[in-house]
């Protein structure tokens, strides 16, 4: 099996591949590369950091988008975003004005605004995981969260899993070949490592 792991200079990557080679992943290769994408069993597109950027690092590499768009989209490869790799499958994104996203899941990305004062910005740390529709990789227990924004899905039935930060935020988004977590697997530990297991074994 594989399996393309995005290099566009904004993700944990290193942190991302060990965490999957220890969910029992092989033959993974970090690359940017649109050929090798365009031949990979699965796709894994982290991300850190501010949605612009990062989609503007992703559009930069020669062809990328378009080789997620016919490998992903097309031919039904299945595909993991991780924190803003999830964030950039939506509509759009809400951060230092509006950056168009991929396009795959309906909705937009915008700034937490939590109801409790408790609560901070950025959500950082263990949170709860609660799956909201049934999904064979999203199962309930607690993950690793980190971020300042959050999906805000236009269809229900693409959201996955939500967590509870001065009110619901997402925590999952789903929809046919797609996954895409909030939270951090690779900081998650246990539950980090069984969910990228799931994600290795997932005929979609």
């Amino acid at each position: 099996m594989t399996l393309a792991l995005i290099d566009y200079g904004a993700g944990n990557l290193r942190s991302v591949e060990n965490a999957l080679r220890a969910a029992g992943g092989r033959d993974i290769e970090v690359t940017a590369d649109p050929d090798y994408v365009r031949k990979a069993e699965r796709i894994v597109l982290p991300g850190v950091g501010a949605f612009a950027a990062c989609m503007g690092a992703l559009s930069a590499i020669p062809g990328m988008v378009e080789a997620l768009n016919q490998r992903v989209i097309n031919e039904g490869a299945p595909f993991l975003g991780v924190c803003v790799g999830m964030q950039l499958m939506a509509d759009a994104g809400h951060e230092f004005g509006t950056t168009p996203g991929l396009g795959w899941i309906g909705g937009t990305v915008a700034k937490l605004e939590p109801n409790d004062p408790n609560a901070r910005v950025p959500h950082m740390g263990w949170n709860d995981v609660t799956p909201v529709e049934p999904h064979p990789l999203i199962a309930p227990g607690e993950a690793y969260f980190l971020h300042s924004f959050g999906f805000r899905v236009a269809d229900p039935k693409m959201l996955a899993a939500t967590t509870q930060h001065g009110g619901t935020v997402t925590a999952a988004v789903a929809r046919d070949n797609l996954i895409g977590a909030q939270f951090h697997p690779e900081k998650s530990q246990a539950y980090g490592l069984a969910f990228l297991s799931r994600f290795l074994d997932w005929r979609p």
